[in-house]
């Protein structure tokens, strides 16, 4: 490496920030306490109950906030002081948690606790996730968006991927509820941090705004109007459909199909996030010589042979290297999708769009969940497997459809071509 790149590299660096070391640091420390209630929550499921709908359906109890509160997520996001909104949300997560921990201790911790925590739990991520991404961008500057969502994402998969879901497993094993007061103490370290962050979102005056549900409906009128991340919304969601159906019953495919234990299935999780993490690290740089179509096409392609691999071969080794694959083309999908919704959305709007987006594209995680219960239930884990693959597929010729029309360039162009429309008075 050339000194002169060396130098670029190392500012590049610096621009990011103390507020983006911060919340990165949030990230980090929080997203190791989800790893760890990640592998032990379902493993808890999966104790009190066999029935793989049963257990799938922690899985849905966590994922159905994601569509119930996404656009109010967005709304709070633009209209309140983030950072302080991000604190007050971890306090509550590390409070729910304090509650299922002592519901597990005095033997009142069933099913319905599990679900109804696993469901607070899921408000919580909508409000701190739709908030740090629309954060960034504030406190990052715009040629290094890339860069700095790689590393938030990287560090939320090696928590809640890797050393997170290791631990958990092995702290389940010995005490059932040490993962869930880990996590609990995590949400409140990372409460911490983000109050040091200095710079935040600044909060436009009440008297300018329009009502709350015109403030509401604009975020989504201007997405569903912009082709290009309309579109992407949706292919997100089938991802995110054919994936979580593939998660919400890998702790059955682990345990019935490749006979492993706790630990085993805690790294499972973990080949999952090693795969994540290295995606995070290259993904900057391979949209360069593949261009951001031709990245998506590759994505999909990617998670097409995990879904395959896995429903083809009941191995433990393959099973660890498609997660590896599968990870690596969620991750590299996330870094793309992120940084065009950050620069294609308006500012006033970040929020709000943000929200719909998530909220279309998550939409998809308890469908998935519910559905992989349901088909695991009927006709076996590598059935949901197998189904996964297809709809991957089918995805995977859309998105090269899409690439060979540049519809990404096309859609940049123009939006700088045009005027950006007004849909709400501020």
């Amino acid at each position: 490496m050339s000194t002169s790149t060396m130098e670029k590299s190392g500012s590049q660096r610096l621009r990011l920030g103390g507020d983006f070391s911060r919340l990165w640091w949030s990230a980090a420390v929080s997203s190791l306490g989800d790893g760890a209630t990640i592998a032990a929550s379902p493993l808890l499921a999966s104790r009190l109950t066999d029935d793989p709908r049963l257990i799938g359906a922690a899985s849905v109890a966590f994922t159905v906030p994601f569509v119930l509160f996404g656009i109010p997520a967005g709304l709070l996001g633009d209209r309140l002081d983030i950072r302080k909104m991000m604190v007050r949300v971890d306090i509550v997560r590390a409070g729910v948690l304090a509650v299922l921990t002592v519901g597990i201790l005095g033997g009142w911790g069933g099913l319905p606790l599990l679900y109804g925590c696993m469901f607070l739990l899921g408000v919580g991520e909508v409000l701190s996730r739709n908030a740090a991404q629309v954060l960034v961008p504030f406190i990052t500057p715009k040629a290094g968006l890339s860069i700095a969502n790689a590393r938030i994402m990287a560090a939320q998969e090696a928590g809640t991927g890797f050393v997170g879901p290791l631990l958990g497993a092995l702290m389940f094993g010995v005490v059932v509820v040490l993962p869930f007061g880990v996590d609990a103490t995590t949400f409140l370290c990372s409460a911490v941090l983000v109050s040091r962050i200095r710079r935040t979102r600044p909060i436009e005056p009440g008297p300018g705004r329009a009502g709350v549900m015109s403030e509401m409906t604009a975020g989504a009128r201007w997405l569903f109007s912009h082709h290009l991340l309309r579109s992407l919304a949706l292919v997100s969601c089938l991802i995110n459909i054919a994936g979580n159906a593939m998660l919400a019953v890998l702790v059955v495919y682990s345990g019935k199909v490749l006979h492993l234990g706790p630990f085993g299935y805690g790294v499972l999780l973990a080949c999952q996030a090693a795969g994540a993490v290295l995606a995070a690290r290259f993904a900057p740089a391979l949209t360069g010589p593949l261009g951001r179509e031709g990245a998506l096409v590759a994505t999909a392609v990617l998670i097409t042979a995990s879904e395959t691999v896995l429903a083809a071969v009941p191995s433990v080794y393959a099973a660890g290297a498609a997660l590896m694959i599968f990870a690596c083309g969620t991750v590299t999908w996330n870094v793309v999708v992120v940084v065009l919704r950050q620069t294609m959305v308006p500012q006033h709007l970040l929020g709000r769009a943000n929200s719909v987006y998530r909220l279309v594209a998550w939409g998809g995680l308890p469908v998935g969940a519910a559905a992989g219960g349901f088909v695991a239930a009927e006709a076996g884990t590598r059935a949901v497997f197998g189904a996964g693959a297809v709809v991957m597929a089918v995805v995977a010729v859309a998105l090269f459809v899409g690439a060979r029309r540049q519809w990404i360039t096309r859609a940049e162009q123009g939006a700088e071509q045009a005027p950006t429309p007004t849909y709400e008075t501020n």
